[in-house]
């Protein structure tokens, strides 16, 4: 046990570090200063040039908005084009797989599009490699470099003074793929290939297995497509059980550097901020309150695991680790610390199966997507995060009775407004979608997609709306969620889930960005002091709680007492 701590430990620490020089290279990226990659300059301007894309121009939130969500719906609409015609593609199809039904295709296209990766399919039985990764793989670079994109068009927006040009979209993202996600998708797909991590285009072979017998075993690209989804905080894997088949992760290093891989632009972003408005203070205490909720999340949920099943002890047993749904080559530490890192940044990809968890484990799981704003997804993580800032600095600034300000720039009603619609947002979109769910399975028992009509099976339910807004990916898998109703409800529910938080933020950056700057005095909210930050913490953790914990009291709590 003292070992798997320590290299969990190892882990956070090894993600922060790189995350520091890292957020300070993005902002270069951001910002257009020379770099060691500038060498890629001719490849971008010919993409430039094919798209008929001017890099220099630069548009307000409008413009870049309007350009984000053309970008992606032609994503989308090739996405679900090409699911929809896999069989008839017969490059890279050494398997033969045929045509995607439309619900599940409809679902899939908006999974990866809007950088979900909710998976209701398993990959080496139903996606031909052309699909891993012309569709799946290339959907992976773009949509995180959606996120990264639309994060610093936020940054600029709040450094502007009078400006309402926060730069350009299409310039941001290509360059985000180019020059941040390409370089670390390739590094760690050559460690994952060097651990085992399958990389051939042979079709499913057939191996002798110890007892004599034959199985068939499925192999493929696999590696480049895991690194883009653990850098990119995308989280589809390449085979169904995900990061915990031994081809996707074969051993605890790997785990280690898939993990940190996970954890590493997330982090990366925040003090991105810091580096790109000079608030490096503020940005160690944003970082600081999401670190203190992440190592309290994973530490109790390694606890939790370590400790197992409490009626194996009152039976008069001896106390028994719950290895249910884990991989022994990790153990329950490293399996907690995935967990809680993969709901905290929206990444969705398992390495133990979250659904065997103990049930406050499984709890802890949900409240991270709930919540999501610790690290966050790649880009609108820190997005949602700044959502949680502009209600804290507005109820800080009511508490002292002085008109709020942000970074300079006063807070009035319009920005407030926005930023308290999409906190509604969030809770809305779950606990509507758990609600129909539960309000379905009661009035037709036999619909046949819930196993477990108890607390856990609700709390299935939940998770999958959760993991759907929260455009996470993970799942319960308990939960038979390749029906026509699972496939079109998650997959608005991704959609919503993804741009409206992105256009709100935006929406109150762009209003800032225009507003004059405001001097500081000694009656300014001082937004890196630790009483801010207490008010900051408490706002998240409010918020999570009252729009939350009736529906968490009927799932994973009520299935805790029940043990």
């Amino acid at each position: 046990m003292f070992t798997e701590i320590t290299g969990a430990i190892m882990i956070f620490l090894l993600s922060a570090l790189l995350a520091w020089p890292l957020g300070k290279y993005m902002v270069k990226v951001f910002k257009g200063e020379p770099s060691w990659l500038d060498f890629l300059a001719p490849v971008e301007n010919a993409i430039f040039r094919l798209c008929g894309i001017r890099p220099e121009e630069g548009m307000d939130w409008k413009q870049n908005m309007k350009a984000l969500l053309l970008v992606n719906i032609a994503f989308f609409l090739l996405a679900f084009l090409l699911l929809s015609i896999q069989g008839f593609i017969a490059f890279w199809n050494p398997n033969g797989f045929g045509n995607w039904e439309p619900t599940l295709a409809f679902n899939t296209a908006a999974s990866f599009t809007t950088n979900t990766n909710l998976q209701h399919y398993s990959g080496e039985s139903t996606a031909s490699y052309f699909t891993q990764l012309a569709v799946f793989t290339w959907l992976q670079f773009v949509s995180a470099g959606t996120g990264i994109a639309a994060c610093a068009l936020l940054f600029q927006g709040l450094a502007n003074e009078t400006s309402s040009r926060l730069g350009n979209f299409y310039k941001l993202l290509i360059k985000s793929c180019t020059r941040v996600l390409l370089p670390l998708a390739a590094v760690l797909a050559l460690i994952l290939s060097f651990r085992g991590t399958v990389a051939n285009f042979r079709g499913i072979q057939q191996a002798a297995t110890l007892e004599g017998g034959a199985q068939m075993v499925a192999g493929g690209p696999a590696a480049p497509m895991i690194a883009i989804k653990q850098v990119g905080a995308n989280g589809g894997g390449f085979f169904g059980p995900n990061s915990t088949h031994p081809f996707e992760n074969p051993d605890y290093l790997s785990n280690m550097a898939e993990n940190v891989a996970i954890l590493l632009i997330p982090m990366a972003l925040v003090f991105s901020f810091g580096f790109y408005l000079q608030r490096r203070k503020l940005a160690l205490m944003f970082f600081g309150l999401m670190s203190l909720m992440f190592i309290s999340f994973a530490g109790l949920s390694a606890w939790q695991e370590a400790r197992g099943n409490p009626a194996f002890t009152d039976m008069g047993l001896a106390q028994c680790t719950n290895m249910e749904g884990k991989e022994v080559r990790f153990g329950p530490v490293a399996s907690s610390l995935w967990g809680v890192s993969t709901t905290s940044t929206s990444n969705g990809s398992v390495n133990s199966m979250h659904d065997s968890h103990t049930p406050l484990s499984g709890g802890i799981f949900l409240l991270d997507m709930l919540i999501n704003a610790i690290y966050g997804g790649v880009g609108v993580g820190f997005i949602n995060f700044f959502v949680f800032l502009v209600v804290a600095v507005f109820i800080a600034g009511q508490m002292v009775g002085r008109t709020p300000s942000l970074l300079g720039k006063k807070l009035e009603a319009r920005e407030v407004k926005i930023a308290a619609l999409i906190v509604i947002l969030h809770p809305l979109l779950i606990l509507a979608g758990t609600a129909i769910a539960a309000h379905g399975i009661r009035v037709d028992p036999e619909l046949g997609w819930l196993n477990d009509p108890g607390f856990h099976g609700f709390s299935e339910m939940m998770y999958e709306f959760s993991s759907a807004a929260a455009n996470n990916g993970s799942g319960f898998e308990g939960l038979g969620d390749n029906t026509p109703f699972w496939n079109i409800t998650t997959g608005i529910t991704m959609l919503l889930g993804r741009y409206l938080p992105i256009i709100g933020p935006l929406a109150i950056a762009g209003s800032l960005a225009v507003k004059k700057p405001v001097p500081e005095s000694a009656g300014s909210l001082k937004l890196e002091s630790f009483a801010f930050g207490a008010v900051l913490l408490s706002v998240i953790l409010i918020v999570a709680a009252l729009s939350f914990f009736p529906a968490l009291a009927l799932g994973p709590i009520a299935d805790y007492f029940t043990l």
